[in-house]
């Protein structure tokens, strides 16, 4: 009998592993609504839906390893190792560009926030890093400036929303599928480039390689920034921890 595994869990939802079925539980619909739509629409591979039964969602693994993980080498051993080789995070890269060009959905996505929301939250969430000792005020400081960067107006992309380098399965230099669309809609290309390379620096022209041009990397290394001010006290509230080595307060640091 295959065991159970958790893959991720708190408050808001719940995914499980039995074997090569992944079951993720969400009550709230409209993000497994978008999830299943989004796989529909995306021209680049994803797992198969298996079946849908509210509040769980049923899926098959793809193949492959993941690109790596977050506050680890993407060549170091672990539970789903992967040589993360420069074909690999160009593969990955050239499947993000393939998304991006695609038509825009019809949705236009969950937390979506123009460049003056995101400068209002991103100033109140400084602030309590701070207030509550959480973060020390200079690497809040030198980091929103960073961030001011990604502060600007783009045009809107098909875009994944949460690439982290862990949603991204590849098998040599193919990128064998792509996992957790319950946060795509229209966004900044840019955000899901430093996404799948936070905690990666060392990637980040693999990747574009596979991409292509126009790429402006000052405005990645700003979104690198940006999502990690604003994940550090959602992830200690959640119970995850972001002062992990190679994770987001190791990236703050790094801008030091």
């Amino acid at each position: 009998m295959d065991e159970v595994k958790v893959v991720v869990a708190h408050s808001e939802r719940a995914t499980l592993r039995v074997g090569d079925v992944f079951l993720k539980v969400d009550t709230d619909q409209a993000r497994i609504d978008v999830e299943v739509e989004a796989m529909a629409l995306v021209p680049v591979p994803t797992p198969e839906v298996l079946w849908r039964k509210p509040p769980v969602l049923a899926i098959a693994a793809v193949p492959g390893t993941a690109l790596g993980r977050l506050g680890a080498p993407s060549t170091a051993p672990s539970t789903a190792p992967s040589t993360a080789s420069p074909a690999a995070w160009a593969a990955a890269g050239a499947a993000i560009r393939q998304l991006h060009e695609a038509p825009l959905p019809p949705w236009p996505g969950r937390r979506r926030r123009g460049p003056d929301e995101l400068a209002a939250e991103l100033n109140g969430e400084c602030e309590l890093l701070v207030t509550n000792g959480i973060l020390p005020a200079d690497l809040v400081t030198r980091n929103r400036q960073i961030a001011e960067a990604a502060l600007r107006p783009w045009t809107p992309v098909f875009t994944h929303g949460d690439l982290q380098i862990d949603h991204v399965f590849v098998d040599g230099g193919e990128v064998t599928g792509i996992i957790d669309w319950s946060e795509a809609g229209r966004g900044d290309a840019l955000f899901d480039l430093a996404t799948v390379t936070l905690g990666h620096e060392e990637h980040l022209g693999d990747l574009v390689a596979g991409y292509g041009s126009d790429v402006d990397l000052d405005v990645i290394r700003a979104w690198w920034s940006l999502r990690s001010l604003l994940g550090v006290r959602w992830l200690v509230e959640h119970g995850f921890d972001p002062f992990a080595p190679g994770c987001e307060v190791d990236v703050l640091r790094s801008r030091m």
